[in-house]
């Protein structure tokens, strides 16, 4: 059985989708998913432009603005939701194997 499109959000989709809880442009998001992450996770360009298109596909962010070659986005609610989910999911599994590693 296929899995459903952002059932569960990769690493990158995460940080990008808390980026863009305050509205930001790409080279914007690159910087602030580099800084939420502590120089964790790196998204480069491709993946960026990629997975932008993906969300606003699915309704999950909305382009506010474009200057030039410059788009500026901000997570819709939808989006805000998927992110609330994905948050939830990752804080049970940390909470379901914390009697494993004391």
């Amino acid at each position: 059985m296929a899995r459903k499109q952002f059932q569960t959000l990769s690493e990158p989709m995460y940080y990008i989708l808390l980026a863009l809880t305050k509205e930001c442009c790409g080279v914007d998001i690159m910087k602030k998913v580099y800084e939420i992450s502590h120089g964790r996770i790196s998204v480069g360009p491709g993946t960026l432009y990629t997975l932008l298109e993906k969300f606003e596909s699915a309704n999950f962010i909305r382009e506010t603005s474009v200057k030039g070659r410059k788009k500026s986005y901000i997570i819709t609610e939808s989006g805000y939701e998927a992110l609330k989910q994905e948050y939830s999911r990752l804080k049970s599994m940390v909470d379901e194997g914390f009697e494993f590693m004391v």
